[in-house]
């Protein structure tokens, strides 16, 4: 169950409103399917919330296509209309809570349960499992995300796609990739509807004068909206990106091969001396979470700020500053109360942070970025490119603009890309770091980490490293002796993995406890059992 953060639950009025109107016969849903369809196999079954809502994937073993079927318990005719009673019931009874709540479904289902009760018998007599089915869809409209709250649920999908009325909503699976499912919606006002809630729930404003919203829902999800038949003719289209409540830690993507282990050690000790790193790829590459990923390797204490259009990193640090950028306020082409990216970078440099993170660089604020960079400030960020040198023309060139004699000032851009690779005999999508690079000067680059496809293995060279010589100048160190050091690490990361410890919050206590003792926490680690090598789960 998604633990929403409603502002109070200042919406709920106007959500009861929404569905108060109640819903055109023919647009209240079929019964779920009670049998698949002959001629498809089941591929996977399981729950979202017993007994109410369950997932059944089928494939079609003709064309090799899947289908993500919802099994969701329907209200019959005389439950739906003790259902809209109760909705007027709690309109008008319902009391907003004073303060912020940590679960407005929690709150939600024990104060409803305490109106039902009261009127259950004015209502009239239903069996107890319909009572239930009736909260549950209560809940689910009012406090969850509507139609779609099953979906929302399902720890299993990344991406949630309507392309509008009547056309099946799509889903991408971490273990199917893109697939239809069997829910869509029937008109435009119920579509309209949902999605009016959902932009309330975000804290947003959706109408035909500002029909494009990009948004965070509550849970961190992401929300972009284009609204009525203002810029698309099919109707009202939105996709969710969803953010993952456990977010993969450095050892999770080394577990699924995203990594290697020597290539995140020599990234950590790259970031401990403030090296600069870029992470490119294209959309649902897996550029945030690598880069998120990355924030579990910085030193405990530092000042991390971080920089986005709408809230996706989540780092572990204390001492964290997360900066939103705002759209404007007024009409037309006014900027009244906009805050842009640009704006929060020139912001952020007088907090004096130790390492700047922003989300996404396309436009000014990468000027801003690189003048930071060129101060002593450590940086880190993201953008849509192929390569390195797709990267660096779109830096050179407006709106970014950087000088070419700025471009070194970035020491690392690190490729990660989707890429389709048979395993088992199955043709399936794998996020790689294709290239680590290290930028000397313009146009001029080499090449630490490069992924072998044909092997599925990233294959290192240190001694062309750049990046190692400059810190073991700037320590007084031999260039063995920061080899040495990457080992070190590169044997902690292991130790990890061997004790089964993934979570992103335990990765940076541990590093936490190898900054503060290294040698001590070295000499644990060899202490332990010996590890034994660990298996990558390339089929992730």
């Amino acid at each position: 169950m998604p633990n929403l953060s409603l502002s109070g639950l200042k919406n709920l009025r106007i959500n009861l409103n929404l569905h108060l109107k109640k819903e055109p016969e023919e647009a209240i849903p079929p019964p779920a399917p009670k049998s698949i369809p002959r001629g498809l196999k089941v591929i996977e079954k399981y729950s979202l919330y017993e007994p109410f809502c369950h997932v059944i994937i089928v494939q079609n073993p003709k064309t090799g296509e899947h289908k993500y079927i919802l099994d969701e318990l329907q209200l019959d005719p005389l439950e739906r209309d003790v259902y809209h009673r109760i909705l007027e019931i709690l309109l008008a009874e319902i009391e907003s809570p004073k303060e912020e709540i940590a679960d407005p479904r929690r709150f939600f289902a024990e104060a409803a349960k305490k109106i039902v009760d009261k009127y259950r018998i004015s209502l009239g007599w239903l069996p107890d499992v319909s009572w239930y089915k009736i909260l549950y869809h209560a809940e689910r409209d009012l406090v969850g995300f509507g139609k779609i709250d099953p979906l929302m649920r399902d720890p299993n999908i990344e991406d949630i796609s309507c392309d509008g009325v009547n056309k099946p909503v799509y889903i991408w699976h971490r273990n199917h990739e893109s697939i239809e499912t069997n829910l869509q919606f029937e008109n435009d006002e119920i579509l309209d509807n949902m999605v009016v809630k959902l932009v309330h729930m975000a804290g947003k404003h959706v109408s035909t004068a500002f029909p494009i919203v990009d948004a965070s829902l509550p849970g961190k999800h992401r929300l972009a909206v284009c609204y009525r038949r203002e810029i698309t003719p099919f109707g009202t289209a939105f996709t969710i990106r969803k953010f993952k409540e456990d977010p993969y830690s450095i050892i999770d993507l080394i577990n699924i091969g995203t990594f290697s282990e020597e290539m995140a050690a020599y990234l950590w000790v790259c970031l401990e001396n403030r090296a600069s790193v870029m992470v490119l790829g294209g959309t649902a590459a897996g550029k945030t979470t690598a880069l998120n990923a990355l924030g579990c390797l910085i030193k405990p204490g530092s000042k991390i700020m971080t920089i986005e259009e709408t809230a996706e990193l989540n780092l572990s640090h204390e001492n964290w500053v997360s900066l939103i950028a705002r759209q404007s306020y007024g009409l037309g082409g006014s900027s009244v109360g906009e805050v842009a990216l640009f704006d929060l970078v020139k912001t952020c440099m007088r907090h004096r942070p130790d390492l700047m993170i922003v989300g996404e660089v396309r436009g000014q604020e990468a000027y801003v970025l690189f003048q930071a960079l060129a101060t002593g400030h450590g940086g880190m960020c993201t953008m849509h490119a192929e390569n390195v040198e797709s990267a660096v023309k779109r830096l050179t060139q407006k709106p970014m603009d950087i000088s070419p004699a700025y471009i070194p000032l970035m020491n690392i851009v690190m490729s990660v890309q989707r890429v389709h690779l048979v395993k088992n005999g199955e043709k399936k999508a794998f996020r790689r770091v294709l290239s680590v690079n290290e930028i000397l000067d313009y146009e001029k680059y080499v090449h630490p980490f490069k992924w072998d496809p044909l092997k599925d293995e990233h294959q290192m060279s240190l001694e062309s490293s750049a990046q190692i010589t400059s810190i073991a100048e700037r320590l007084g160190m031999n260039v063995e002796d920061v080899h040495a050091e990457i080992n070190r690490r590169r044997n902690v990361l292991c130790w990890m993995r061997t004790q089964k410890i993934r979570s992103y919050r335990d990765v940076a206590t541990v590093i936490a406890e190898y900054y503060a003792r290294p040698k001590q926490f070295y000499e644990k680690v060899l202490s332990e059992k010996e590890a034994k090598p660990v298996a990558v789960n390339r089929n992730a």
